[in-house]
This record gives structure tokens, sequence and C-alpha cells, in this order.
């Protein structure tokens, strides 16, 4: 499918691995240039190396979204490498504090909300002005499943996300007229690095496999998810892509669920 991103140019944060990375691919494939993101260099220049992508189109430059000096400087050499962005995929982000809210302190809600909400208001507001001047961009947002059917174990995670929602519906309203198409993904027990801890957490504390863990845990916390297994980034990065893209020029202020019917109301 011709997406008709030739040309475009695009940042992805939280690009060194999952749903990011996928989208990178799925971008570079249809001839976008793309600038990865993520705190660590090494692992940026080893996810950048597996994309086997030209010099020209692929770039990537560690930041931290929570950092205002870092983002200037992140903006910075994206505007030396590939000039003014068209694109920008907030797919950065961590789960954060865990617990019943009576056992999560100031603190944990305080870093989990500096980096999932924060975080991606410092970052928009960075490069709102790249994405405001060519009449064309898109921003994406990764949400989750949280967002609208909250866990009591993950409140700072589900209110940040929740917090996500209304930022990208806000958004959409303000600059839509200007070309800027701004939409949400809202994935949910996606495989990724992510869920990957999460489970091996899981299965050290009721002393099984992990293959045991992911099962009791889509029986007993996830049983509206009707395939009954993880998702896989890449079913992610399909939509991310699409909504990145001239095919989806009438979308805007969407949220678009992809997790195998987990939300449980229409």
């Amino acid at each position: 499918m011709d997406l008709g991103i030739t040309g475009k140019k695009a940042l992805i944060t939280g690009g060194d691995s999952g749903i990011g990375w996928h989208t990178a691919r799925l971008l570079l494939a249809e001839g976008a240039t793309v600038v990865l993101s993520d705190r660590a260099q090494d692992e940026l220049d080893k996810a950048a190396a597996e994309l086997d992508a030209p010099k020209n189109r692929l770039h990537a430059f560690a930041a931290d979204i929570t950092s205002v000096d870092s983002l200037a400087a992140l903006h910075a050499s994206v505007a030396e490498a590939v000039g003014e962005i068209d694109i920008l995929v907030q797919a950065a982000g961590v789960t954060g504090a865990q617990g019943l809210f009576h056992e999560i302190s100031d603190e944990g809600w305080t870093k989990t909300i500096e980096t999932d909400l924060i975080g991606p208001v410092r970052l928009t507001r960075e490069f709102l002005p790249d994405l405001r001047k060519g009449g064309w961009g898109r921003l994406v947002y990764l949400a989750s499943e949280d967002a609208v059917q909250p866990y009591d174990d993950e409140l700072p995670y589900c209110a940040a996300k929740a917090g996500i929602l209304a930022l990208a519906k806000g958004l959409s309203r303000s600059y839509a007229l200007e070309g800027l198409l701004v939409n949400a993904v809202s994935p949910a027990f996606i495989h990724t690095p992510m869920t990957d801890a999460m489970m091996a957490k899981r299965g050290d504390e009721l002393g099984v496999p992990v293959k045991e863990a992911i099962e009791s845990f889509l029986d007993e916390e996830r049983p509206y998810m009707e395939l009954k297994r993880r998702g896989e980034p890449d079913e992610v990065a399909n939509v991310v892509a699409f909504l990145c893209s001239d095919a989806a020029s009438f979308v805007n202020g969407s949220n678009y669920r992809v997790d195998s019917g987990s939300v449980a109301t229409i």
C-alpha cells in the first residue's frame, strides 16, 4: 500500500525497540526519512543497524523526553540532519510505579507522570513549530487500553495515559486547519521489552515459567482479550503507520484501540 509519505521526515521516540522500532521499519519501507530517539545511544545505534536503511534516510539521537534541555539538543541534531520534521510518533514511556493506591508514594506518582505525560507535552511543544509549518503534519501518541479501562495496581500509568488521550483530542482541535492531524493508538499487552519485564516478574512471584505467567495473566487480568495472546509490535505499528500517512487524511482526534477486544465497552 502506498501511504503517500515518500520524502516525509519522521521522528520516533521510544524508537530503539518494540512498537517504535517496528513503526520506523514501516515508514522507511514507505520512503520516509526516519530519526530514532531514546535514552541510550548504544541501544539506538544497535536498533538502527538492525533496520539496515540507507544512512541518509535513518538517523539516531539519544534524548530524554522529560528534559527540556535534552529535547532542545535533540531538535538541533534533527534540524541539522534532516531539517524540519513532518511526522512525530511519541512512543516513549514506562510502566512506572505499581501497587495498590495506598502503596504508591508521591515520588512514584511524580516519576510516572513526568515520563508518560509531561514528557510527551514537552516533546510536542519542542517540535510543534516544525509540524505546523509545511501545511501537512502527523502527530501520533501511543496511549494504552489503561487510559479508558484503568487497573487498580498501576493507577499512575493509567492516569497518565488518560491524559495523553485528552492531550491528543485537544491538540486535534487546535491545528487541523493548518494541516496537522493528531491521533492516538491504544495497545493492550503487546510483546515488548516492557511486558517481557512484567511477565518475568510475575513468573518469579508465582514460581512459574514466563509462558505460564502470560497465560495466567490473560485469564485473570485480561479476560476480554479474545485472541488469548500478546499482540506483536508490528500489529500496532501497522495502525500507527496508517495514521502517519496520506491515507488517514480525514482521521483526526481519534483513538485507535489495538487490543484484541481487551476494552470491554464499545
